[in-house]
């Protein structure tokens, strides 16, 4: 039998393609049009699939999300929240241009709100107060999206001149470009570990 001209269109193939070109280009380029054409086939066929484009991206959050792990809160509350905000950045991190869509919240993805369930459901099963699981959540989503948004040590420039006549404290700052991977990692485990810490020695019982 001959093969078909174009490929067969699934919705996972064209979750996999989108995620495929917002790795590529950035979500800013991101368009149907542009979708189909990197997937060999025209624009109204992706719609047969998918009725609008927020719901391929919705699929994409679903899919980046579905690596983060929930799972640890069994060894404790603490162990919890590090594994679950250390695998988040990972994601976040092979995935950079998924950020923004991450940040902007659950609403209907179904893999984000069953990590957002289990989270909270950890930490209220370790005696955190609905509330206060809520804010506690919040504070790690809010380290884990800056860390994936706005990655630090990158951000210097490597000239040595920019810095030495105008900025003293900063004399060493053009070598940080060159170890950014190693100084974000870093910084972001003094945040986590920090905020951790800084809810010791435990959940309040009242």
């Amino acid at each position: 039998m001959a093969r078909p001209s174009t490929p067969l269109l699934s919705r996972n193939l064209i979750r996999d393609g989108a995620l495929a070109l917002i790795d590529a280009e950035g979500l800013e380029s991101f368009s149907m049009r542009r979708l189909a054409t990197s997937l060999g086939v025209t624009a109204p066929s992706l719609y047969s699939h998918y009725a609008t484009r927020e719901q391929v991206l919705d699929d994409v959050v679903n899919l980046v999300i579905a690596d983060v792990d929930t799972s640890a809160f069994d060894a404790g509350w603490r162990q919890g929240l590090l594994t679950w905000a250390r695998s988040y950045r990972a994601a976040l991190s092979a995935h950079p241009g998924v950020a923004p869509l991450v940040a902007s919240g659950a609403q209907h993805r179904e893999h984000f709100l069953t990590m957002a369930d289990a989270v909270h459901g950890g930490l209220v099963a370790a005696g955190w107060p609905p509330r206060r699981a809520t804010e506690i959540a919040g504070a790690v989503k809010f380290l884990v999206i800056g860390a994936a948004c706005t990655p630090f040590a990158a951000g210097f420039s490597d000239d040595a001149t920019i810095y030495r006549d105008h900025y003293p404290h900063l004399n060493q700052a053009h070598r940080l470009r060159a170890e950014a991977a190693r100084i974000d990692h870093d910084a972001f485990e003094v945040g986590i570990t920090s905020l951790v810490r800084g809810l010791e020695p435990g959940p309040p019982r009242h």
